[in-house]
Order: structure tokens, then C-alpha cells, then sequence
């Protein structure tokens, strides 16, 4: 299936971020979060706070 470009205010997608680090997001968009970035489930289970983001 083919891919559909996606627009993403920065600022929603950083507090987005911070919650699903913090474990805070609804599962609804923890789902979102992890499409949009492509992150494994599987992994996200088992992340650290600071694996998603190691440069901040």
C-alpha cells in the first residue's frame, strides 16, 4: 500500500512525543505516534525516557 504524505504541526508532535515517553498518551494516539514514526510496537514497549530522543 502506497504511503499518503501527512502534514504534522511540530509543536502538537513534540508534546505528542514527550507524553508516549512518559507513558501519558491515549492508546488511540500512541498508535498514531508510532505509525507517523514508525516505531515498532513491539520495541516501544521496552523503551527508555530518553531512547527516542538520545540527542536531547
Amino acid at each position: 500500500m502506497p504511503r499518503s504524505l501527512h502534514w504534522v504541526n511540530t509543536p502538537v508532535l513534540l508534546e505528542a512525543l514527550e507524553r508516549y515517553e512518559q507513558r501519558r498518551l491515549p492508546r488511540s494516539l500512541q498508535l498514531w505516534l508510532e505509525a507517523v514514526l514508525e516505531i515498532r510496537a513491539t520495541q516501544a514497549d521496552g523503551l527508555a525516557p530518553s531512547t527516542l530522543r538520545p540527542h536531547c
